[in-house]
């Protein structure tokens, strides 16, 4: 599936501030994008640029000091800890670091269960949820009959990003936020995890939101790119206009930092 032209989610001047007065800190400042039905979109920034608050302020972790965010063409309401469920429904995420991203408390089989649970399917019978986790499992090329039992701290870093994206397999949110997902990996699982990610777009028509800085990849996936600097986007576009055709000089000193994408493209025009 491709992308479509509605509108997913949008924002319109949104700002993160931390801090006040003189010790205040401008995170993101005063941001516009549309992000449409099962686009790939890629914010590229280098650490320190605000990507990552965005995708936190996207997610709803973080309050958003000015502006709106529109979700499936309403304004975004997660006041009360209903809505906040209820909208995570839709949005998930994949973040950088697996072993913080689960309860090491509670085995595996737990941990997904929890999902089925999230789905509202808390009253199927036992043996169809254990054949959904087993799906799931499958997908992302893990046995759930070896994971049942164990506890996230036994798994490798590999096999615990394939088991996020067994989550995301199961809770089939509309969009996925995927911050850094592979940086913690080696290059052969890399390739793997975005497969899946991008297999998995095709089957539910999911958008998916990579916060990385890696341009490269960026130019890989992604449909649209915005360029992250100091808490502005800098540029945006499709990946051929902003990679193959950069205007902003952060955009290009991004490019010419990856010696294998420069030699590749023919940059003496920009």
């Amino acid at each position: 599936m491709a992308k479509s032209d509605e509108v997913f989610l949008s924002g319109r001047g949104v700002t993160k501030v931390y801090g006040f007065g003189d010790k205040k800190t401008v995170a993101v400042n005063k941001v516009d994008f549309d992000f449409h039905k099962g686009e790939i979109i890629s914010i590229v920034g280098e650490s320190g640029s605000g990507k990552t608050t965005l995708a936190k302020m996207l997610l709803g972790l973080h309050s958003v000091t000015s502006g709106e965010i529109y979700y499936n063409g309403k304004l975004r309401d997660i006041r009360s800890t209903r809505k906040k469920r209820a909208y995570w429904k839709g949005i998930q995420a994949i973040f950088q670091d697996p072993f913080s991203s689960f309860n090491v408390f509670n085995r595996i089989d737990t941990l997904l269960l929890d999902c089925i649970n999230m789905r509202g399917q808390k009253d199927l019978p036992y043996d169809k949820k254990v054949e959904l986790m087993t799906e799931a499992c499958s997908f992302v090329n893990l046995k759930f009959a070896e994971l049942t039992k164990k506890y996230p701290f036994e798994l490798s870093g590999g096999q615990m990003q394939r088991l996020m994206i067994a989550r995301i397999f199961l809770l089939k949110p509309q969009i996925l936020i995927a911050d850094e997902p592979t940086s913690m990996i080696d290059a052969c699982s890399r390739a793997t995890i975005l497969d899946m990610l991008l297999k998995l777009r095709e089957e539910i028509n999911m958008t998916i939101i990579f916060i990385t800085h890696d341009i490269g990849l960026a130019y890989y996936v992604s449909d649209s790119v915005y360029i992250m600097e100091h808490g502005v986007f800098v540029e945006k576009g499709t990946a051929d206009d902003v990679i193959l055709h950069p205007k902003a000089d952060y955009t290009k000193r991004l490019i010419n930092d990856v010696p294998k994408i420069y030699e590749e493209w023919d940059l003496s025009t920009v």
